[in-house]
């Protein structure tokens, strides 16, 4: 090993604190940065390369067959501006039956072939559906296995197919395809048919192109003849929401880390560049160039940097494997996994960081006469602080805590130092708990937890669509009778019930459900985004995804098929809902009176009056609803949701890392300043102070940075907060109220403030126990 290999060495193993410090800070900011570098290119990747490969659908529009003639739809595709188009393709949307049991709406278009110019679909298992009686489903739908018979008992002929394949339309343009003959037998007497155009555009990187496209698209055919349209965009977005929903807030963590890393590697090398100016001249001495010494002491923090990042390499691999599964699984992709230049680029990238800083510090020592280094002490210079030491033996407290007081004046670059690292810390947990909070309120929203008691009524099975008399018992309770024995009880202050049923939207394909209300439900636990609660039959109110995915906006009208029959409903308010990919739909009772005259409420949910027991409530209660074989249970623990759980635990881990380097940041400086000062502490310790008192001045020491840092880190963590939860809300397809952003209370901000002087103490406890603990022998013969 070569000279300078020693001195890297040896330096390494006597700084343990400061290369713990550095290996810590860099696996931080690796990890984060390779988990939000992963996750924002899994975000978009495999839908793009799936959707190139099968030549996607820019536009999917679906249209009248009564307004507009084939040729005049085959026509459309020479629009200026449309590069291919296939179509047009008979469509309808059925709601089947496997048996007895009702699955969801499917919107069925028939294709003689899965090839084609737009949207060539991938036939994942199975065959394609040649003739009538089969079916082929969509891949991912999980609807039925292969050979599963789906009947429709309500249309004319009750014909039944076979599930001969799935299917994978990148731009998930349908929900199963026939063969073109068999849409005839799907269509419900009475019904106009619709067809399906499926459009390629010169332009369509962005809204505004696919915009242009339909407007051309819908001015070449007759008026009125698109009914509904749905633009690659938005499928791409639904596409990359579970995964793009982690990037802001790991990419916060990243810069969080990057930045403390920068601080930490900086703090630590010219601190050792401070405390070693008299191993800094020996070096010289023996013949060590100037240039070998700064390169000693950048190897000395590569060191620890480069088992960091390789940790951090690991760790973000290793975490983002699970964030990974579910892309990978939805596009058929085998073994998706963090891109190997990710690694590369993440890697270079925190080690370049750390070698310009490294060199930065270093620079001084190699700019230092041998003379000077040599004649150096390591106190600071005569004079430094004296001036707070004054004030501070003024003040009626203890002189040992009057000393720590005054410490930071006089080593005030590295007191700043500290006052970064707890600022960060606390910024940190700040932005951390501000996230959980939020994610919270998102949680309540979603469940709707709002009822103090909530009765689920066991009512008639809902027959076949169409309206055919259900299949299934007579009802074991009269929701009319629940609703009066609700109504009668004392304790009652407001309830209403609720139904659901499966609908299907023009222009969007899936299922879509309908919630009808009867009764005032906008106390409900209902986040209103904007607009308002509605208050009329026909009037609806829908979640942001929702929106997004039929190209409405609040004032518009949408129109549902449910059980075959048309209910057009006007959008009044946009309401915080993340289920079921936001394709949900709150109305009134009365608005499906006509389309599901049977439709009866399948629960009720009630508020009790002030004061009232709701433990005694909910047993009177069902002693009133055995009779009629229901029962009343209390509010229930929210559920968690896969997700949410997920990115709570992702921020614990990287919030109790980032803590974690700032409390060794701290560590590392008292530890500098405690080898630095260590005569003087032989000086106290011969002049009478106690192991108790030295505690005490190393740890008040640290007070007034830990409290500075807290000072400033909880206003600079709110604020990361206000800027990353609209991010990942906007990721996720939401728009957030006010109430999921602003969750930080007084009380919360003034203890977070404080817990910068906690993460201060904690770091300098280590140190504060060592000084303690030196005999005063040995520390005044230290030099």
């Amino acid at each position: 090993m070569s000279a300078l290999g020693r001195v890297v060495r040896s330096g390494v193993g006597r700084r343990r604190v400061q290369t713990l410090v550095i290996g810590l800070a860099t696996l931080m900011a690796v990890t984060a940065s390779v988990l939000a570098g992963s996750l924002l290119v899994a975000s978009s990747g495999p839908f793009d390369d799936a959707f190139a490969r099968q030549r996607g659908a820019h536009l999917n529009a679906q249209l009248d067959a009564g307004r507009a003639t084939v040729a005049q739809l085959s026509a459309s595709g020479e629009t200026a501006g449309v590069s291919a188009a296939s179509g047009p393709f008979g469509t309808v949307s059925v709601a089947p039956r496997h048996g007895a049991m009702p699955l969801p709406p499917l919107t069925v278009v028939g294709r003689d072939t899965p090839e084609g110019p737009v949207d060539e679909l991938t036939l994942t298992t199975g065959s394609w559906a040649e003739r009538p009686g089969e079916i082929v489903l969509s891949a991912g739908g999980g609807q039925a296995p292969l050979g599963t018979r789906l009947d429709f008992p309500e249309l004319p002929g009750a014909p039944s197919l076979e599930v001969v394949g799935t299917a994978r339309s990148a731009g998930r343009t349908a929900d199963a395809w026939v063969a073109p003959s068999q849409i005839a037998s799907l269509t419900p007497s009475g019904r106009v048919g619709a067809y399906q155009m499926l459009y390629r555009f010169d332009a369509a990187a962005t809204t505004a192109d696919v915009r242009k496209g339909r407007a051309a698209v819908t001015a070449s055919v007759p008026a009125g003849a698109v009914t509904g349209a749905q633009s690659w965009l938005t499928v791409r977005e639904v596409a990359a929401r579970d995964t793009a929903l982690f990037v802001p807030f790991l990419v916060a963590f990243g810069v969080l880390g990057l930045v403390m890393s920068v601080l930490v590697v900086g703090n630590v090398v010219a601190g050792s560049v401070g405390t070693g100016l008299r191993r800094i001249g020996i070096l010289k001495a023996v013949g060590c160039t100037p240039s070998q010494v700064v390169r000693a002491y950048m190897a000395q923090a590569l060191v620890p940097a480069a088992a960091g990042a390789g940790l951090g390499l690991l760790a973000g691999n290793l975490l983002a494997v699970p964030l990974l599964s579910e892309t990978a699984d939805a596009y058929g992709t085998s073994g998706l996994s963090v891109a190997p230049w990710i690694d590369a680029v993440v890697a270079a990238g925190a080690l370049g960081v750390v070698t310009v800083t490294a060199w930065v510090s270093a620079w001084r020592a190699g700019r230092l006469r041998t003379v000077d280094a040599l004649a150096v002490g390591r106190v600071p210079a005569a004079g430094r602080g004296r001036w707070a030491a004054r004030r501070a033996a003024r003040l009626p407290l203890p002189r040992a805590v009057g000393l720590g007081l005054a410490r930071p004046f006089a080593r005030p670059a590295r007191a700043a130092a500290m006052v970064a690292a707890v600022l960060f810390g606390a910024m940190t947990v700040t932005f951390a708990v501000g996230l959980s909070s939020s994610l919270n309120e998102v949680l309540s929203a979603r469940n709707h937890d709002v009822a103090d008691v909530t009765v689920g009524v066991s009512g008639p099975r809902q027959g076949p669509p169409g309206g055919a008399p259900g299949a299934g018992p007579a009802a074991a309770a009269d929701p009319a009778a629940v609703a009066a024995a609700i109504e009668t009880l004392p304790g009652t202050e407001k309830y209403y019930g609720s139904a659901t049923a499966e609908a299907t939207v023009a222009g969007a394909n899936g299922s879509t459900r309908i919630t009808a209300f009867s009764g005032d439900a906008s106390w409900g636990g209902y986040r209103m985004v904007s607009g308002r609660w509605f208050d009329a039959p026909a009037e609806a109110v829908v979640p942001t995804q929702f929106l997004a995915a039929t190209g409405t906006a609040v004032g518009d009208q949408v129109t549902l098929h449910v059980r075959g029959s048309a209910v057009t409903v006007r959008i009044v308010g946009e309401v915080l809902d993340p289920r079921m990919d936001g394709m949900l739909v709150y109305t009134d009772a009365a608005t499906l009176k006509r389309a599901v005259p049977d439709l009866p409420a399948t629960g009720h949910h009630i508020a009790v009056s002030s004061g009232t027991d709701v433990g005694g409530y909910i047993k009177e209660l069902n002693s009133a609803l055995e009779p009629l074989g229901v029962t009343a249970q209390g509010r229930e623990a929210a559920d968690g949701g896969e997700v949410i759980l997920v990115l709570n635990a992702l921020t614990a881990i990287l919030t109790l890392m980032l803590v974690a380097v700032a409390g060794l940041g701290v560590l590392g400086g008292v530890v500098l300043d405690t080898v630095e000062r260590v005569r003087d502490l032989g000086v106290y310790k011969a002049l009478g102070m106690t192991p108790r008192q030295i505690v005490a001045m190393v740890l008040t020491s640290v007070a007034l940075p830990g409290l500075a840092g807290g000072a400033l880190g909880v206003p600079a963590g709110v604020a990361l907060h206000a800027l990353v939860m609209p991010a990942m809300g906007h990721s996720a397809g939401l728009r957030l109220p006010d109430s999921v952003i602003a969750v930080h209370g007084t009380p919360e901000l003034l203890a977070l403030g404080l817990g910068g002087v906690l993460i201060a103490v904690l770091g300098a406890l280590p140190p504060a126990g060592w000084a303690a603990r030196t005999r005063t022998v040995t520390a005044l013969r230290t030099e």
